[in-house]
């Protein structure tokens, strides 16, 4: 196997993001056999970034990728008054400040950790802090959670961003009921700071389940380590935190397993196989449970001496799919499903409608371009496999592009698409900077791999 890192480069410049005609997407001509190293994880950067600007003392962060999403959790957390010093490559060290209310508005972007975990910090001091974001931020659901601070006592001037968050001296309040079906998000971002407020949290999700819960146990376990013990009396649906210490507490960021799943795609798609290395033993990511979806349509997976690698081993068959608790891996798993032989319905995703774009509706109407017959579902999606088949599909129609509604997931199975379909053009690969710096690049070395 070729071994490549995939690593942190600025791309702005790059003539394969920035053309007028869209990113040519490579095709793979034979398959790919390789081994890369993707950077860190995203939700576990910003968890990791937040717990340590609460912390009784200074905090070192290694592994964090230099993506969009921490910049902006980054100079978030500056701006409420946090001293985030960078050291060696990939590596932060947290000095926690007193907080104070932001001077400047608080810009989210489009990033639903920032969105979500950084007004519960605002509502910790007295004063107003104003949250802006990328024009689709306001489609992105909140309310939820500016519900939940406002019955600790904060106000907030509307339900969508933007909003202005103001705090009293202090918070009041204890028991805080939600429906968090929308995202788990909600539940982390109030657990994150909930040692912090005056009387804890006695938090009660009122709504169907929460989806991607292994989210909330990644929030738990990181509290842990930071000396923050979460009680649920009720599992998946009440969590009691008492007000106390958090604890400072180095740590050290996971792969991103969610894209790194677009990588082990890509080599049983192309009837290869990739590894990623640096796999953990054990994780709380969602994006774990690529392993299972992988070989339940006939793939090998397997783990061991730190990598994970998957191969292709027979036709891919196409199957049902409860993707409710690693919605992330939807966009990913779409594109195996059109290599497939057979139908494979996703279920359990319907909260997806609601992250960066609608992405059920922004897959099925994609795939329909190209080809591929596919339905859209209450809460998912039923894609007919192509397998046998993949010289029926082709570039898009119309203008030839592949849209990516400004959505990294979406980039990815285009990307993935473009491996069996010639002349895939992506109009937004440069979305993917949200979790990866330089996809663009570490997708062609992979595609070209000697």
């Amino acid at each position: 196997m070729t071994e490549h890192v995939a690593g942190d480069r600025q791309t702005a410049a790059d003539p394969r993001v920035t053309t007028s005609q869209g990113w040519p997407a490579p095709r793979a001509r034979v398959p790919l056999h390789a081994t890369v190293h993707v950077p860190g994880s995203k939700s576990e950067g910003n968890r990791a970034l937040v717990l340590a600007a609460l912390g009784d003392g200074p905090s070192t962060i290694t592994g964090l990728p230099d993506a969009r999403d921490i910049r902006l959790m980054i100079a978030a957390l500056r701006g409420l008054g946090t001293t985030i010093a960078p050291g060696d490559a990939h590596e932060v060290t947290v000095h926690p400040g007193p907080l104070h209310a932001a001077t400047a508005p608080i810009d989210c972007g489009l990033a639903g950790t920032v969105m979500r975990f950084v007004p519960p910090l605002a509502a910790l001091v007295a004063g107003t802090t104003r949250f802006v974001g990328d024009d689709r931020a306001a489609e992105r659901p909140i309310a939820p959670l500016l519900e939940g601070l406002r019955q600790l006592g904060a106000a907030t001037s509307s339900d969508a961003i933007p909003f202005d968050l103001t705090a009293p001296d202090e918070l009041t309040g204890h028991e805080v009921s939600i429906d968090a079906s929308a995202s788990s998000q909600f539940i982390s971002g109030l657990l994150l700071a909930a040692a912090a407020f005056p009387q804890g949290i006695d938090l009660m999700h009122t709504g169907a389940t929460v989806p991607s819960a292994p989210h909330i146990d990644m929030t738990i376990a990181m509290l842990a380590r930071h000396g923050v013990r979460v009680a649920q009396p009720e599992r998946g649906r009440r969590w009691v935190v008492e007000s106390g210490m958090i604890r400072a507490a180095d740590e050290r960021i996971e792969p991103d397993l969610t894209n790194a799943a677009v990588f082990l795609i890509a080599g049983v798609i192309t009837g290869g196989s990739v590894a990623v290395a640096d796999w953990p033993r054990r994780s709380t990511q969602p994006g774990a449970l690529i392993g299972p979806v992988l070989a339940r349509m006939g793939a090998a997976f397997a783990t061991g001496a730190g990598r994970a690698t998957a191969t292709h081993r027979d036709d891919l068959q196409g199957a049902e799919l409860d993707l409710r608790p690693a919605s992330e891996l939807t966009c990913s798993v779409a594109a195996l499903a059109v290599a497939a032989r057979g139908t494979t319905t996703i279920r359990g995703v319907g909260h997806i409608r609601g992250h960066e774009t609608d992405r059920i509706a922004a897959i099925a109407t994609e795939l329909t371009r190209v080809g591929v017959d596919v339905a859209e579902l209450p809460d998912g999606l039923r894609i007919e496999g192509m397998a046998g088949r993949l010289d029926q599909l082709h570039p898009s129609t119309g203008d030839g592009l592949f849209r990516c509604y400004a959505d990294h997931r979406m980039a990815h199975l285009g990307a993935l698409i473009g491996l069996m379909v010639p002349g895939i053009r992506l109009d937004d690969v440069g979305s993917t900077t949200k979790t990866m710096p330089d996809f663009p690049g570490e997708w062609d070395r992979l595609v070209n791999a000697r």
